[in-house]
């Protein structure tokens, strides 16, 4: 009989939960569209000034239910204090043999780079186009230079060159989503954007302007960086949380460089253009400058579920993908 009553209150705790869940999603969906709606009943020409918007309220449902545009994508010191539950899941990514004061270096971080507000210029008279630019092989002769060129932001991700293959990369970099390990010289044209995975990767963005002595991480990493200090950005550690929970579901560890990449696009854009993504069709795939095949599904970043969200994503209209071949 207990053990009848002991399962009977785990079933209905479980429903309960699952429940409140379900009714939170609903809310943060409500909201979401209220918010938006307002944005837009108050600006009688729309949320932006383009044929489609990435924020087009006649899609709400499964892209409302994952897109909240009250999540910051970059830091800065007014939204810096992170709530418990994000501050335990980022610094849990990625294992750091010492501690240091969260609070202190991003103090210390805002006192080199700039303390603002990015891209809170959406409205009826916008239209920023974006090109995401992945690294995946079927850019090759894929002649895709020019169109790629032609976007408002180029947004490029960690080590991917450009010399010698502009036919069918293009040759514009407005931004480049980086962290130590991937680190490379930037043009002055260029934002540096760094993606944190833990303390330390702040660490090393102030010791690469400063004083230089951060030379490890789990790896050997570059010391210095070229790179406009006036336009280094970060993103915040809860929008990596935020896109893990809300637009992963929680599949993998955390997400890929290239889906944050996406989806901090999402966030800055108005259209959405999508190159360099994609496997091949035995599920393997190699950068377009090397040829070290890896299967897209392995690894800490459940790839299968990333994959499938882009492609409902395309399927709404929220992105054009440029496949190659």
């Amino acid at each position: 009989m207990l053990l009848f009553t002991t399962r009977r209150y785990s079933y209905i705790t479980a429903l309960f939960t699952f429940s409140v869940f379900v009714l939170l999603m609903y809310f943060q969906n409500v909201v979401m569209y209220t918010f938006l709606k307002t944005s837009d009943d108050s600006t009688k020409g729309g949320l932006c000034a383009c044929d489609k918007c990435v924020t087009d309220l006649k899609d709400a449902g499964w892209f409302f239910m994952r897109f909240n545009p009250t999540v910051p994508p970059l830091l800065n010191r007014r939204n810096s204090e992170l709530q418990t539950d994000v501050y335990r899941w980022w610094t849990g990514l990625q294992y750091e043999s010492s501690e240091a004061n969260y609070t202190e270096v991003v103090d210390t971080l805002f006192s080199l780079f700039p303390d603002e507000e990015h891209y809170s210029d959406a409205g009826p008279d916008r239209c920023r186009t974006c090109a995401v630019v992945g690294n995946s092989g079927n850019l090759l002769r894929s002649n895709y230079g020019q169109l790629i060129d032609s976007h408002d932001f180029v947004i490029r991700i960690n080590k991917a060159p450009i010399k010698g293959f502009e036919k069918d990369v293009g040759s514009k970099t407005t931004h480049r989503i980086l962290y130590p390990e991937s680190a490379v010289d930037l043009e002055n044209s260029t934002h540096l954007v760094l993606l944190p995975f833990k303390i330390k990767d702040l660490r090393w963005l102030i010791s690469v302007f400063t004083t230089r002595h951060i030379s490890h991480t789990y790896i050997n990493v570059r010391s210095t960086v070229n790179a406009d200090r006036e336009k280094v950005m970060i993103i915040h550690p809860a929008f990596i949380k935020y896109i893990y929970e809300s637009w992963l579901q929680k599949h993998g560890k955390y997400p890929s460089t290239g889906f944050i990449t996406l989806i901090f696009a999402l966030h800055i854009c108005d259209q959405v253009s999508v190159f360099g993504f994609g496997a091949k069709s035995d599920g393997h795939w190699h950068h377009y400058f090397d040829r070290s095949l890896i299967h897209f599904s392995r690894g800490s970043h459940g790839g299968d579920y990333e994959n499938k969200t882009i492609n409902e994503l395309l399927l709404m209209n929220k992105i054009s993908l440029h496949k190659g071949w």
